[in-house]
């Protein structure tokens, strides 16, 4: 069964520059330490990923999946579908909150693995995962905002 997960940051940008971080899901590999290489397979009618394929290494776990996402103007959520090695369910989602000259982005995740993992293990993935996911989207949002 999955364990659901969240957590929040803040981020010195407004929330459309950082939906658009998020869904130039191509350029993942270029930010993201666990995400070695993507493949967008379809998009909606505002051109953003509808169904996209991921190659992921994070040492021990490899795996290659494929999410669906649906997008609104401050949300964005994904589920697992196709075939996984490593995944038999993921759901998440990056919610917004404008605020004054910032974007309050809460990321939840809720992964249910197909081989068996202490509770101990699984709480510290679970948090390396929330805090990368979530940093490494600050730095991407934060750097492209200054240049």
């Amino acid at each position: 069964m999955a364990d659901a997960a969240s957590s929040t940051i803040i981020i010195a940008a407004p929330p459309a520059e950082v939906m658009a971080v998020i869904a130039d899901i191509e350029r993942y590999p270029e930010w993201t330490g666990q995400i070695k290489s993507t493949e967008v397979l379809e998009t909606d009618d505002e051109g953003r990923p509808a169904k996209a394929r991921f190659l992921m290494d994070a040492g021990v776990l490899k795996d290659e999946y494929v999410l669906a996402y649906v997008w609104t103007p401050l949300q964005v959520s994904w589920t697992l579908v196709g075939k996984s090695v490593v995944q038999r369910s993921q759901v998440g989602s990056y919610l917004m909150v404008e605020m004054e000259d910032e974007t309050l982005v809460t990321y939840s995740l809720a992964v249910d693995i197909a081989m068996p993992m202490l509770g101990m293990f699984k709480r510290k993935a679970e948090k390396i995962i929330m805090d990368a996911a979530l940093k490494e989207l600050k730095k991407r949002v934060e750097s492209l905002a200054a240049e």
